[in-house]
């Protein structure tokens, strides 16, 4: 039997009065519950690893295709060159049948002088450049110094004679021109 109005704390039998409001502390919210957190914790964390996931992947497969292409351009590239020298080889092959003979020099000169000039264009179209290097100011970077000549002729320093022809590939150097450079005379 329920007394609500009894007012009298003396009593013994009275039941204390209840009260059903709750106080926001104690509010169980449904956003701030322990589990509640750490599942949305947990759906973040999975949403952020998959994400890593195929971030990784798409970056994989963005450098494999990356190292494909690369080697498809060196092999694609040597087919080119070879493609124009195969023309080049024809050249010499008709030069060395219309030549079996002939007993002019002039002539055999005159082909092999042709087939040269044909190897020059083809490489230089291919990229191939010579380096300038006779009279030119000695630059280590494209110039092999094998040979020192005191002279007074030459200012220090100058290239007096190429030995061998240097050649490169626009900033690249495939191969340093071998030089004779002026020194002074003592």
């Amino acid at each position: 039997m329920s007394h609500k109005h009894n007012n009298n704390p003396f009593k013994k039998d009275a039941e204390p009065e209840i009260k059903q409001e709750k106080q926001p502390d104690e509010q169980p919210n449904e956003e701030n519950t322990p589990d509640t957190e750490g599942n949305k914790l947990q759906e973040e964390y999975d949403k952020l690893n998959q994400q890593y996931i195929r971030l990784a992947a798409d970056f994989d497969n963005y450098r494999k295709r990356q190292e494909q292409e690369r080697e498809s351009l060196l092999k694609y590239g040597a087919e080119n060159a070879l493609k124009k020298m195969t023309e080049i080889l024809d050249n010499f092959e008709r030069g060395e049948k219309a030549l079996e003979n002939v007993e002019d020099c002039k002539q055999v000169k005159d082909s092999f002088n042709l087939v040269h000039k044909q190897v020059l264009e083809t490489l230089q179209k291919l990229g191939l450049e010579e380096i300038e290097a006779e009279g030119q100011q000695f630059d280590p970077n494209f110039h092999e110094a094998v040979m020192q000549t005191p002279t007074s002729e030459h200012p220090e320093h100058t290239i007096i004679n190429v030995l061998q022809k240097g050649y490169k590939m626009g900033d690249k150097v495939l191969r340093p021109s071998l030089v004779n450079v002026a020194t002074a005379e003592s």
